[in-house]
């Protein structure tokens, strides 16, 4: 049992270090994943490397092509589109169910703390990963599980593309003032402005994917 432990804590570290080769974009779309590089890193055999890739084929960063090995997926245009497209009808969603119950008070406060973690953040890796708890806070807020199970599977491909758009300069920073803004409308429960700046929140991001793929 003891072994099996530590081959899967073993795993999951790799797939968490391929994970953030992949969001920061050190590994490219269509890049192979090589096992023998990762298992000398880690001095281990490639069994906890093969776990860790098909960890993030169930997670979508990976896929299988055959006779090349496992790959960096790539995302259509229609699926990049789609997958934010969602997410943006998810939480005008939420923010419908928020009018009709009010805000929480205990949520509201995590997303302070995420906020001030989100001035502080050093690169693009934590920025992503702490929009996307900010974000899951406003979905909470909903109280609605439908919603927030729905979200919840967008997963690592949605963050992915979310940081495609953070490392274009200056987006971060416009984030961060957008951010601000959405707490303050929440702390006045003025829900039909906050509807308005989450959706052109959302616009702004799927137009910034665009142009990076227009490039």
């Amino acid at each position: 049992m003891k072994s099996n432990f530590m081959n899967n804590a073993l795993s999951n570290s790799i797939a968490e270090h391929i994970t953030e080769q992949i969001i920061t974009g050190e590994l490219k779309p269509g890049e192979k994943i090589v096992e023998h590089i990762y298992a000398e890193e880690y001095g281990t055999s490639r069994a906890p490397v093969r776990e860790a890739i098909y960890l993030l084929a169930i997670d979508g960063l990976v896929e299988r092509i055959p006779r090349k090995g496992a790959v960096v997926k790539k995302y259509t245009e229609n699926e990049i589109y789609d997958l934010l497209e969602i997410r943006n009808k998810l939480e005008n969603m939420g923010m419908d169910r928020i009018k009709n119950h009010g805000t929480d008070q205990g949520l509201l406060k995590e997303m302070n703390q995420l906020l001030e973690q989100m001035k502080k953040a050093q690169d693009v890796y934590s920025y992503t990963q702490l929009n996307h708890s900010f974000h899951m806070c406003l979905i909470t807020m909903s109280k609605s599980e439908t919603i927030k199970n729905m979200y919840s599977r967008l997963g690592w491909p949605l963050l992915r593309i979310q940081s495609v758009s953070f490392a274009k300069e200056g987006n971060i920073e416009k984030s961060i003032v957008e951010h601000d803004i959405i707490i303050k409308l929440l702390e006045e429960q003025n829900m039909i402005e906050l509807s308005a700046v989450l959706s052109k929140h959302n616009e702004d991001v799927i137009s910034s994917i665009q142009k990076t793929l227009d490039s």
